[in-house]
């Protein structure tokens, strides 16, 4: 069995290992880009860095990117760093003749682009070993530090093996669309284990509430505090240059149960298909209708265009709108068995909602108080007694009245809670981005010919649909 690991793993670094001409071309790339930086940072007493798995040889090759980071002194204000930034940055992308662009994060940042490689330019203060950090990027030294210091060279092949079986079973990257395992992560459990076989056996064996502390910065003992400090966090790496802050905080249940069962598959019957993608074709109106009919649900889609904003933004509003949904329908009885969402990030946003209660009787029976508590009594037969189609009456001691129900399908519902204007939709808890958009259009669909318009129009929606009829066990 052990041989075939190997053949196998000698496969797939012959696909993901970067070819020398590509390694010299970034190479060259970065070394100019950082002459350049420092050249900008040395005005103001600022130094620069690249960032990222280009120094440590652990990138991918169809990731043509690294960043540079300008370290600047603290006692340049928050604005100032900014605009310095900015500008730097600019002007640094315009003497490698590429393009560029504003990106954002805790602080605005250039991204540029120069013969086909991504190039992100981002300052950040100089900051000493446990200082308080101003800003999320100004810890990134550190990790460049640990990992050129921790990180063997004959390790980084490991590293490029873990990282493709996480974008083989898209579970790579710390985003928030994706949830998944970080490539600083990734570089940490290698360190932690080793090999990458090595460390998928112990990725077998973990269960939610992981503690991985490669410093040993507390003892076993601590443990049950610190599952309460990171509290629903289902892996806690704690990482090695900040005791407080565990580096696996965005790694959702999905993407830690996927890498448990990917690595139990793997290693029970080794094959290069768990690092690569698998292929998926747009669903078919005839696969479409046979699953419905199979399933006996309704399919209720909401669908508006997506705000301009950043995906790290636009993902967990697409989320938290999707939960919002299925609250509102909730209320009123209609009931959600599953409930998803898509966007392209363009032009098109779905929340999906499979609906196992979408219809409901015209008539909706209240129950009140017992006839012993006279108070409350009375307020139930004042507010019924003129609205009841039928009653009150009394049920087991209990007042009870049938009136008319205001919503028959859940459809009806969701428009009306829809159709208002901006200020009332995030008053009633729509994200403040989505309720913007959803108060200049909205559409909610459930018709076959419509959904299939939306597969048409986007065929990557029509692979979404089929993943999420295609849900398999994690176990």
């Amino acid at each position: 069995m052990l041989k075939n690991y190997q053949k196998t793993l000698r496969e797939v670094l012959r696909e993901i290992q970067p070819t020398n001409d590509e390694k010299e071309r970034l190479e060259s790339l970065s070394e100019r880009t950082l002459q350049f930086a420092n050249e900008y940072a040395r005005k103001i007493s600022g130094k620069a860095i690249i960032a990222g798995s280009l120094t440590r040889n652990t990138w991918l090759p169809h990731k043509n990117e690294f960043d540079v980071f300008i370290i600047l002194p603290k006692s340049i204000s928050e604005k100032n760093l900014e605009k310095i930034g900015l500008k730097f940055g600019k002007d640094i992308i315009k003497k490698l003749g590429g393009k560029h662009r504003i990106e954002y994060a805790q602080h605005p940042y250039v991204r540029g682009f120069v013969d086909e490689t991504q190039i992100d330019i981002v300052p950040c203060y100089e900051m000493m070993p446990g200082e308080r950090i101003k800003s999320a990027v100004d810890r990134t030294p550190f990790h460049v530090e640990y990992l050129n210091k921790n990180l063997k060279e004959n390790m980084s092949d490991d590293v490029r093996l873990l990282k493709q079986f996480c974008v083989g079973n898209k579970i790579y990257g710390a985003d928030a669309k994706t949830e998944g395992f970080s490539g600083y992560v990734c570089e940490l459990l290698v360190i932690k284990y080793g090999k990458f076989l090595d460390a998928l056996r112990n990725v077998m064996k973990w269960q939610p509430g992981e503690i991985i502390d490669i410093e040993n910065y507390y003892d076993k003992k601590d443990y049950h505090e610190l599952r309460k400090q990171f509290k629903r966090q289902v892996l806690i790496i704690i990482d090695p240059t900040d005791k407080t802050r565990n580096a696996a905080a965005a790694v959702s249940a999905n993407s830690f149960y996927i890498l448990k069962k990917m690595a139990g598959a793997f290693l029970t019957d080794p094959s290069n298909e768990f690092f690569f993608e698998e292929a998926y074709d747009t669903l078919t109106e005839h696969e479409l209708i046979t699953m419905l009919m199979k399933r006996r649900t309704e399919l209720i889609l909401v669908v508006f265009k997506p705000p301009e904003v950043v995906p790290d933004i636009l993902w967990p509003q697409m989320r938290r709108f999707s939960d919002r949904l299925e609250q509102i329908l909730k209320e009123y009885e209609f009931i959600v068995h599953r409930k998803d969402f898509y966007t392209n990030e363009k032009d098109l946003a779905v929340v999906l909602l499979e609906m196992e209660v979408s219809k409901l009787p015209a008539i909706d029976k209240k129950i009140g108080p017992i006839i012993f508590d006279l108070d409350d009594s009375e307020r139930f037969l004042n507010k019924y007694r003129k609205i009841a189609i039928s009653g009150p009456f009394i049920e087991d001691d209990f007042w009870c009245a049938e009136v008319k129900r205001t919503f028959t399908n859940a459809r009806d519902k969701l428009f009306d809670s829809l159709k208002e204007k901006s200020k009332i939709l995030k008053a009633k808890g729509i994200p403040n981005y989505i309720a913007d958009e959803i108060a200049k259009n909205f559409e909610i669909i459930s018709e076959t010919e419509k959904i299939m318009e939306l597969i048409k129009k986007d065929q990557n929606f029509g692979i979404f649909l089929r993943r999420y009829f295609a849900k398999g066990s994690l176990v």
